[in-house]
């Protein structure tokens, strides 16, 4: 990010599979969502893994076996200040997922930063009318980031 943004988003892979959206496109999807949520200061980490790796941090973290599409750590010292956070993405539930949603696989690896990264900004999906304002707000990002929407594409085929 550069020096005057209020967001300080840094992003790791091991590698850059195909299909993966670049790090100036994660960048802008994480800012957007900070923005849009009205927070006014972040440092965000994302690394983007395999499922083996985040198998085994879902275990590690939140005793779930087998992976999972995105986890979301709060780093934050004490609530309403800067926030921080870290995003694990894994790169091969997004290529499955996309490809039984049948969109690219750009806009699921997006989808699963822009949502855990709502999810550090306080939002919760545990109850389905919470999901679904979670849903609503990713579709309307990603429609504003040209990808277009993925639940609400869902739902009507």
């Amino acid at each position: 990010m550069d020096d005057d943004s209020p967001y300080d988003i840094q992003v790791s892979r091991s590698d850059r599979p195909t299909g993966t959206p670049s790090d100036a496109q994660i960048l802008e999807a994480i800012t957007l969502t900070l923005a849009k949520g009205d927070c006014p200061q972040a440092a965000i980490s994302v690394a983007l893994v395999c499922d083996s790796s985040m198998a085994r941090m879902n275990e590690r973290f939140l005793g779930h076996k087998g992976a999972t599409d995105v986890l979301s750590f709060d780093l934050s010292d004490s609530p309403g200040e800067r926030l921080e956070g870290e995003l694990i993405v894994s790169v091969d539930t997004a290529a499955r997922q996309a490809h039984e949603r049948s969109h690219d696989m750009g806009a699921e690896v997006l989808l699963y930063c822009i949502h855990g990264t709502l999810h550090l900004l306080g939002h919760n999906d545990a109850e389905p009318s919470k999901a679904a304002e979670m849903h609503r707000l990713e579709d309307e990002l990603l429609t504003e980031l040209g990808w277009g929407p993925i639940y609400s594409r869902a739902k009507s085929t």
